[in-house]
């Protein structure tokens, strides 16, 4: 079965789908095609932030079907290879937060309805008839 996955990278987010069969040395080899960086030069984790083994398969890492859909991606960090050997501290900045609606954006009632829809009646012949 399709797993949706959201791979995360400071402010780099990789929307991939991918078997729940498929390996993490596979998706490691899918994230080498995009990023071109050996999978040896990269770490996953979970979003438990525990290291994902190579050999182990994404089911049984628990990215199913049911855990992983297409409107909600299974979350997993990616931490790359530093020059110096060592692998750097996975970090996954926030996404921002729209701000607020701006008031004259803000539906407005009265007598709890919304302002220029119809109360009650009929259409008829492409005309209104309030009753």
């Amino acid at each position: 079965m399709d797993v949706f996955l959201m791979i995360r990278r400071k402010k780099l987010t990789i929307f991939t789908d991918a078997k729940d069969t498929t390996t993490v040395l596979e998706l490691k080899k899918m994230i080498e095609g995009i990023l071109k960086v050996t999978p040896p030069s990269q770490m996953l984790f979970n979003k438990d932030s525990q290291l994902m083994e190579d050999e182990k398969t994404l089911a049984e890492y628990g990215l199913t079907l049911a855990t992983a859909k297409a409107q909600s991606p299974a979350p997993i960090g990616l931490a790359l290879r530093k020059e110096s050997g060592e692998f750097e501290a996975l970090d996954l900045t926030p996404y921002s937060s729209p701000p607020d609606l701006p008031d004259v954006m803000k539906s407005q009632e009265t007598n709890g309805q919304e302002q220029g829809l119809p109360r009650g009646g009929v259409w008829s012949h492409g005309t209104f008839v309030a009753s």
